[in-house]
């Protein structure tokens, strides 16, 4: 499990967030997340809240150490390291009962002070950059905030795209049954997807292409291909009915189900390439991973 309970001896009555600092040593800001998000629990694992006294003599710190799994940085430098991350895995835990996920070999391979720069979505593989340390780690996600990165993607679509699409389609929340389901529309939030067709294989009726972000939106790359008929291969919340979204996302659509509705048991997106320069050096990234290739053929 990712979350270990710490046990420490305490003092009665004493500001929570006050122990924290002058006992712990733990940095302000520190004890204010680990409150906020309801971390820190009294002997009969109450949750002891920012402002609380504490009650009893000891408490628990939930702390978040890293298990590994085998998988390995795809390449390491002193400041930064990337990870090719496989399919189904979600790159940060969702509750404290999340088995596992990328954070896990983060923290393992790296330590506590590191963290993701960026995120991809369970289902999609590829590339995530991974901060080492916290001065790099601000850095390189100010580089993200500010688009100073080049990153394309791979995947299969259903149909025969012939030639260079550029997809320029707002985008915002459906708001309807399926909560994490975006849409395009007119309002929304700008975003831009260049599509490059690579491969088109007519047995199948699929398409092999590049996808080109020039946005970060939500889903960006499902929902505009999508949006020009041409849903990703495997796609368990686009291009399939509300039943079936619903129960994927609830974790009760069988595999067997899924695979019916979607033609396969995973989605074909994959983030291939990434491109980007720190501290005055460029670095050129491409996955190594060829699944998305076999499958195709």
């Amino acid at each position: 499990m990712p979350f270990t309970l710490k046990k420490h001896k305490a003092i009665v009555g004493k500001k929570i967030q006050i122990f924290l600092i002058q006992e712990l040593g733990i940095e302000p800001k520190v004890g204010q997340r680990l409150t906020s998000k309801g971390r820190i629990f009294d002997e009969n694992m109450n949750t002891i809240n920012t402002g609380d006294t504490i009650p009893t003599e000891y408490i628990y710190i939930a702390v978040f150490e890293g298990a590994t799994r085998g998988l390995k940085p795809l390449v390491e430098f002193s400041d930064f390291a990337i990870f090719d991350k496989p399919t189904n895995l979600m790159v940060h835990p969702i509750s404290k009962n999340t088995p596992y996920s990328l954070l896990d070999e983060i923290r393992y391979h790296f330590g506590e002070d590191a963290n993701l720069i960026h995120r991809i979505d369970a289902e999609t593989s590829g590339l995530v950059i991974v901060g080492k340390n916290k001065k790099s780690e601000i850095e390189l996600k100010d580089m993200f905030q500010e688009k100073k990165y080049h990153k394309s993607y791979l995947a299969i679509v259903q149909g025969k795209i012939k030639e260079e699409i550029k997809i320029d389609k707002g985008l915002d929340r459906e708001g309807l049954a399926i909560g994490v389901r975006m849409k395009v529309c007119d309002d929304g939030k700008e975003s831009i997807t260049i599509i490059k067709p690579i491969k088109y294989n007519k047995e199948k009726d699929l398409t092999l292409i590049e996808a080109i972000p020039l946005t970060g939106r939500q889903h960006q790359i499902r929902v505009h291909l999508y949006s020009i008929g041409h849903t990703i291969l495997g796609d368990p919340i686009y291009g399939i009915d509300d039943v079936n979204a619903e129960n994927y996302l609830n974790k009760t659509l069988s595999e067997e189900d899924r695979f019916k509705v979607t033609k396969s048991n995973r989605l074909w997106l994959h983030a291939n390439y990434l491109e980007f320069t720190f501290k005055d050096v460029t670095y050129k990234i491409f996955s190594k991973n060829r699944d998305i290739y076999k499958e195709f053929e």
